[in-house]
């Protein structure tokens, strides 16, 4: 609507709609290009989310979401970008076609020679009839830059799939690094005013309502319409970018210096399951439950940061992260620890690493809820491990602020040696309840969810066995996968009247199937209430 007016009459007689249809995509890139930065601002997420959640829990777990925007964000950009570069393909086919038919009487071609001398304001950027849109394209502001923006764009979101995330990351790391091109080119794009419109001053002496159909007449001194003369507006996208670039540039100095900071590692154990645990000091760290750090091992790579749950709990004075050895990265994370050699790697001999972090999650409610249920699935259990340690440290010390009265805790793994490590964990909380007389406190869940023959034969052989022949534990392990409609409905009879926290950290599939219990099962006298972990 902002280009029907009058002063883009004379544009629009070049254009026709294709000039709204570029411009209006142009203004929602750059609203979205604003938005894309702030979601991964880490430190002012968690500083927003320890200011929100005194407020309103529910808008503070909408931060939760902030790679879900992202991405949202970025699908909006991709769109507008691809409108936006359709309609100004049109526009310079348009352009040409004015150059190239040239007849007097024709106001397309007569509006395309204005401005043909020094200095003159003109209305079409294509300037002679001997060259081409794709000339124009390489020798201007404005297509250089397009053309550098779209480039980077596709390399970006190419790379952003899941399939090339997962597999190869180092590629989807280095290359989402274009951004910094994107906004260069973003910032400078609108410098080369292609599109122009009538000046004010213009208008005054040549209304296109009086002016148009006597174009014969322009700039005679018997006629009282001038040549109209145009000029671009001037570029204001930097308005809209400076702000969340200054923001991210904040965040990221944030980063460098606690990059700075010392981290020792103090211990490192190899599970048999290729999951590596790093136990780690670091002066004035802090940290709640299912909070999460980025580590960063200069020896490997100095430019990538990892994520990882935090798996020890508030009240150690360490902090712990399992990693399981899955890409290339933690791999050489893995040797650097001395994992593929068969002695203790000496302490001075261990990696430096860099922590960027803790930053919260929708762990740290956990404790708001009188019944709670956590559901992991495979290496998805880490948050847990910090809820269940700092849960029996808040009983043992008798501290009197712990709201939660019963956790049941659902683990679904898919191989035997994943139980490895957390099963420790699982039989020394077993042992000390069953000592306090707490064994009604935490109620456990653990399934196999596949297995191979051999493994079956051995499990038939010790069912009978006092301890569980995977976990060692006295609950014996569950083959195949819940039945969440019985679980969910078991849970909300032993709890009428209550808010039911539901925890998980896993698959997006598990989650809906959650999510989806957790509606129907909300009913007057009991609520489930959904909480989707990041990581």
């Amino acid at each position: 609507m902002a280009f029907l007016v009058e002063r883009w009459f004379y544009t629009r007689v070049l254009l026709g709609q294709a000039l709204s249809w570029a411009r209006a995509p142009a203004a929602c890139l750059n609203f979205n290009c604003m938005l894309i930065l702030l979601p991964v601002c880490r430190n002012l997420l968690s500083l927003l989310r320890g200011s929100i959640q005194y407020c309103s829990r529910t808008a503070a777990r909408q931060l939760d979401r902030n790679l879900t925007f992202h991405k949202l964000v970025a699908y909006m950009i991709a769109f507008h970008t691809a409108v936006h570069i359709v309609a100004h393909l049109f526009n310079f086919e348009f352009f040409m076609d004015a150059q190239l038919k040239r007849n007097s009487s024709y106001l397309p071609f007569i509006l395309s020679e204005i401005g043909t001398g020094d200095n003159a304001s003109f209305l079409n950027p294509i300037r002679s009839n001997e060259t081409s849109p794709t000339i124009v394209m390489f020798t201007t502001i404005a297509g250089l830059t397009g053309v550098a923006i779209t480039l980077a764009l596709i390399l970006i979101i190419t790379s952003s799939m899941e399939v090339i995330r997962r597999s190869y990351f180092e590629v989807f790391w280095y290359t989402h690094h274009l951004f910094v091109i994107f906004f260069i080119g973003l910032v400078f794009h609108g410098y080369g005013r292609i599109v122009r419109g009538q000046t004010p001053g213009s208008l005054r002496t040549n209304r296109p309502d009086r002016c148009a159909n006597r174009f014969d007449d322009w700039g005679k001194n018997e006629s009282d319409c001038a040549v109209p003369e145009f000029a671009g507006n001037p570029p204001g996208t930097w308005k809209w970018v400076v702000g969340p670039m200054i923001l991210y540039v904040c965040e990221r100095l944030v980063r460098i210096y606690r990059s700075h900071q010392k981290v020792v590692i103090t211990k490192v154990v190899m599970h048999p399951s290729k999951t590596l645990e790093l136990q780690m000091k670091k002066k004035g760290f802090r940290m709640e439950v299912g909070q999460y750090v980025f580590i960063q091992c200069p020896s490997v790579s100095r430019l990538e940061w990892h994520p990882f749950t935090l798996t020890s709990a508030p009240e150690e004075d360490y902090f712990t992260a399992h990693i399981r050895i899955v890409g290339d990265w933690t791999q050489a994370l893995y040797e650097a620890c001395g994992g593929d050699k068969p002695e203790q790697q000496e302490a001075w001999k261990l990696p430096k690493v860099a922590i960027d972090g803790p930053f919260g999650t929708a762990s740290e409610d956990v404790f708001r809820y009188e019944v709670v249920m956590l559901v992991g699935a495979g290496i998805g259990v880490t948050p847990f491990a910090s809820i269940l340690k700092s849960v029996w440290y808040k009983h043992i010390q008798n501290n009197q602020e712990v709201f939660t009265k019963k956790i049941y805790f659902y683990w679904l793994c898919p191989e035997t040696q994943a139980f490895e490590w957390f099963a420790d964990l699982l039989q020394s909380l077993e042992r000390q309840m069953a000592d306090r007389d707490m064994a009604d406190f935490l109620s456990y869940n653990i399934y196999l969810t596949r297995w191979k023959e051999t493994e079956a034969a051995h499990f038939r052989v010790h069912h009978e066995a006092e301890n569980d022949p995977i976990t060692g534990l006295k609950q014996k392990t569950l083959y195949g996968k819940p039945n969440w409609d019985n679980e969910f409905t078991s849970i909300a009879s032993k709890h009428p009247g209550s808010k039911v926290g539901v925890f998980l950290c896993g698959p997006p599939q598990l989650g809906k199937s959650l999510e989806k219990q957790c509606l129907s099962h909300s009913e007057a006298d009991v609520k489930f209430i959904f909480n989707k972990e990041n990581f």
